[in-house]
């Protein structure tokens, strides 16, 4: 290593424009990782916080509330199993006219009174009143306060505002909570007959299984896991997918663009190479010589890009962009990215031990 770290020193120029495209490339794999999860989060940040383990499913429903109806009979074959909470939800997506004429689109969350999945306790003591909406804090931005009244679209209902709580987003649609019968109400009018959207569960794991493989047989429902109902949110799949591509398609470019590098390097230094060969010099020393040159590089390089990326996300986070760096999802986009240049690397490791020792004397001839 001692003429490879001798080279970068001396040419300081080469190495910092190649060191400045990978910082680059980290940068944007960064960037793009924060982006990623900013979107996971705004589309189901809502679900995520609910205090539950499992939701059920009408058969056929894909994870997706708006395809589901449930009803009291199936809630009950859930309320007999011991250490096993059950509790209806409704979800669904309205519109709703402020006081001031502005239009707003809600994620309606229906829960009945003293449910565990009430977000916070202020949220379940406005629920167990009056009819009304607790909605989630970003509706404050917006200059609804608490006692407005809010006119829901299409049933041309007035609902009034009970409060504000930190209740997240469901398909990039703030949620707002509101009582179950309340809900039914706004959806089904007078004829709601204990209609809902699926049934919340809570508790260990291992029983809600072994309920579910018995319930869901008999009642025509489908259990999954919160984390397998986070696929029902609008875009999400979508979404989760074009950014994976995306990432992936950033690692193979990133591998094109070190091993492209790494050959024209190793043709610059060929008649070095020779020299070093002719002295004795073997093929794994070479090799050895030449990565590890590169991996001085790409690993300044990409914790620079890593770092830059940070401090950028720092200033977006504070915006209306869906942007949340997480230091799990950086490190690993950046660890792939060194790995992606190390096999674009190696596809141009035969160059280095394929140079010919006798080029150093007809250099010097």
């Amino acid at each position: 290593m001692y003429l490879a770290l001798r080279e970068l020193r001396v040419a300081r120029g080469r190495f910092v424009l190649v060191g400045s495209v990978i910082a680059l490339v980290a940068m944007l794999a960064t960037m793009l990782s924060g982006l990623a999860n900013g979107l996971v989060d705004d589309g189901i940040s809502g679900l995520r916080r609910l205090h539950m383990t499992h939701l059920a499913f009408q058969s056929g429903a894909e994870e997706t509330f708006s395809r589901s109806t449930l009803n009291d009979e199936d809630l009950q074959r859930w309320s007999g199993v011991d250490g096993i909470e059950a509790s209806p939800l409704g979800v669904s997506f309205v519109n709703a006219r402020t006081e001031g004429g502005t239009t707003v689109d809600i994620a309606l969350f229906g829960v009945p009174a003293g449910s565990f999945l009430a977000p916070r306790h202020d949220a379940e003591e406005a629920l167990a009143g009056p009819p009304g909406l607790v909605l989630s804090h970003e509706f404050e931005e917006q200059g609804i306060e608490v006692g407005d009244e809010l006119t829901i679209v299409g049933v041309d209902e007035l609902v009034p505002v009970l409060g504000f709580t930190y209740a997240g987003s469901y398909g990039h649609v703030e949620i707002a909570f509101t009582g179950l019968e309340t809900w039914q109400s706004l959806l089904y009018g007078d004829n709601a007959r204990g209609r809902f959207s699926a049934i919340a569960l809570k508790g260990d794991p291992d029983a809600v299984a072994a309920a579910a493989a018995r319930i869901d047989a008999d009642a025509g429902t489908a259990t999954v896991t919160k984390e397998q109902a986070y696929a029902g949110s609008p875009g999400y799949a979508g979404e989760t997918q074009t950014m994976s591509m995306i990432q992936w398609f950033l690692l193979v470019i990133s591998a094109l663009i070190v091993g492209a590098f790494f050959v024209v390097w190793t043709m610059q230094r060929a008649r070095q190479i020779a020299l070093l060969k002719a002295l004795g010099a073997s093929r794994a020393y070479v090799a050895r010589d030449a990565v590890g040159q590169l991996v001085v590089v790409l690993l300044g390089a990409t914790a620079l890009g890593g770092l830059v990326a940070f401090g950028v996300g720092a200033l977006i986070g504070n915006t209306a962009v869906p942007f949340r760096l997480a230091a799990g999802p950086a490190l690993t986009a950046l660890g792939l990215l060194v790995v992606a240049g190390l096999l674009g690397c190696l596809a141009g490791i035969r160059h280095v031990v394929s140079v010919d020792p006798a080029m150093a004397l007809r250099s010097a001839d």
